[in-house]
């Protein structure tokens, strides 16, 4: 089953009494993209998932998975997706290869070979009781039943819960050989860093609205860097006040330090053409400033 558009939602709202935890949601996300979705805590992102998997009904608007009705076609929707929800909860008595079995039956089975390779990437011990695992060890039985059966599309809401470094970076990697092979993945988290690392693209929600939907490279371009520059002449101090997204300039002789966030290429553009450029150094965009920014209070619509 195959749709230009792997999720849509179109003006989906919930709202429970006088709280909108939803408002005029709009978002499309493309087959075989890591979309990130971001968000502090109670924003909405949680709700958002349950509402387009059917596990609670919109207040209004809709939503689709695959071009498929998430109210009317929700039956048939789950054959085509893996789904981590942030609140796992499995049965304790139960171990780790019995729960996947369990799952494996709903889904008319799987292939074990695959079940196998996976527990060995996230190491993953299938024999224990799901009672007696770590809450990391659980969200690892959690990652293989949403992964087992290559679903067209992944939902997981803050996967990484508990895991430890090394199988994060495993769970990424899984997560980008799903997107190479044409698959979606929605990753919803409040973890910067996580997402990052795999998404191509992120939306941004503060309070039950979707307040951007941007490329990471673009969100990356417009975090505020920290530049050092040095050249073989003392240069003036006001052909860098004139570059648009520059500030805090400090000029020293031949060396010049700043702050940017704009696109280096148009800064060393404007310098080069006037100045021979020994050296320069930057400091990693911080990203998190920028979400910083867009998860403060002011302006936030009634």
């Amino acid at each position: 089953m195959t749709d230009r558009i792997a999720i849509r939602t179109e003006g989906l709202t919930k709202h429970y009494g006088d709280i909108h935890a939803l408002v005029d949601l709009d978002l499309e996300i493309r087959p075989g993209e890591i979309f990130g979705f971001l968000g502090p805590n109670g924003a909405g992102k949680t709700t958002m998932i349950r509402t387009i998997l059917d596990e609670i009904r919109p207040t209004s608007g809709s939503a689709s998975i695959l071009g498929m009705d998430s109210h009317e076609q929700s039956v048939e929707i789950r054959r085509f997706i893996g789904y981590v929800p942030g609140d796992l909860a499995m049965y304790p008595n139960l171990t780790g290869r019995d729960t996947i079995t369990y799952f494996a039956n709903l889904r008319g089975g799987v292939d074990w070979s695959w079940v196998d390779e996976l527990a060995d990437r996230l190491d993953a011990d299938l024999t224990r009781k799901v009672g007696d695992l770590s809450s990391g060890n659980r969200q690892k039985v959690g990652l293989i039943q949403a992964f087992m059966n290559k679903p067209e599309v992944l939902i997981m809401d803050e996967p990484s819960s508990g895991l430890d470094p090394l199988v994060q970076r495993e769970f990424q990697t899984m997560m980008r050989e799903a997107a190479a092979e044409g698959r979606t993945v929605f990753l919803s988290s409040h973890t910067l860093s996580e997402v990052q690392r795999v998404a191509g693209r992120v939306g941004i929600i503060r309070h039950g609205r979707l307040i951007a939907v941007e490329s990471v490279s673009d969100l990356r371009s417009k975090a505020i860097r920290k530049v050092d520059l040095y050249f073989d002449e003392p240069v003036e101090h006001a052909i860098f006040e004139s570059v648009p997204g520059v500030r805090d300039v400090a000029v020293e002789n031949h060396h010049v330090t700043l702050s940017f966030d704009g696109r280096m290429e148009t800064l060393l553009k404007i310098l080069t053409d006037r100045y021979h450029l020994l050296d320069i150094t930057t400091q990693e965009a911080d990203l998190e400033e920028i979400f910083l920014t867009y998860y403060r209070d002011e302006d936030v619509p009634a």
